[in-house]
């Protein structure tokens, strides 16, 4: 299936859950879908849709609050309606939007895993006899798919970042190092500990990142007498005398 295959390609985020809604239209009994995510600050963003009218559905349902999908994303669990005009009481902005764009009956399938949910498949249909629980299981089990390839996805970005960030800090501490080994040349008495007091000192003192700092130094491009002047050395801790 070609949403499965999206997870053995290169991922894109967009075009995968733009390919989740395609699929509903095609495999089951609806004539659109959308896809609402959570967004980093507990935010409704409107991420695909099958069609420009769907499109407009649901942005409108997340700038109003209202509606089955907003109701779905909030509680985890499925929400229907099938036949809107009849469930206008319960989400009239949503109700009336949708009759406007041509869609009378709606199923809401929660992106969820286990207690994390991420947002929300609706399927839309244009006629009022509702959506079939054929169509109802299957989109469960796309939008679960799909929940299991974006949650992936987030997985390595974050293993990315930290792996980068942990290497980062590697090669600082590397460049440090060297930087340390420039300055102690420049004195007979200024050991490895003061020539890192100096440097830490300025860069302090200068509001400079250290890493950055002794890259110029390790890079000849730094002012050395002016790290230097910086230099103190390490307080010995007193030995502790007893009574006479």
């Amino acid at each position: 299936m070609a949403l499965a295959d999206t997870l053995v390609d290169e991922f894109d985020a967009l075009e995968f859950l733009h390919m989740l809604c395609d699929q509903c239209v095609e495999l089951l009994e609806v004539s659109a879908a959308g896809v609402i995510l959570l967004d980093g600050q507990g935010g409704l963003r409107t991420a695909a849709a099958s069609s420009e009218r769907a499109q407009v559905l649901e942005v409108f349902a997340v700038q109003t609050d209202d509606g089955p999908c907003i109701d779905c994303v909030r509680s985890g669990v499925p929400i229907a309606s099938a036949d809107l005009i009849a469930d206008a009481a319960r989400w009239p902005r949503f109700a009336a939007a949708a009759r406007e764009c041509g869609f009378q009956a709606v199923q809401a399938v929660p992106m969820r895993l286990r207690r994390q949910v991420i947002g929300v498949l609706t399927l839309l249909k244009a006629d009022s006899n509702g959506i079939d629980d054929t169509s109802t299981q299957l989109g469960q089990a796309l939008a679960d798919v799909a929940t299991i390839g974006m949650l992936q996805q987030r997985a390595i970005e974050s293993a990315d970042l930290l792996s980068e960030q942990l290497q980062t800090a590697l090669n600082s501490r590397v460049i440090i190092e060297q930087a340390k080994g420039v300055l102690s040349a420049h004195g007979e008495e200024l050991d490895m500990e003061i020539a890192f007091t100096a440097l830490r000192g300025y860069a302090r003192s200068h509001n400079q990142r250290l890493s950055e700092l002794a890259r110029a130094v390790a890079e000849g491009t730094a002012d050395i007498p002016a790290i230097l002047a910086h230099r103190t050395r390490p307080q010995k801790t007193a030995q502790h005398r007893g009574p006479r």
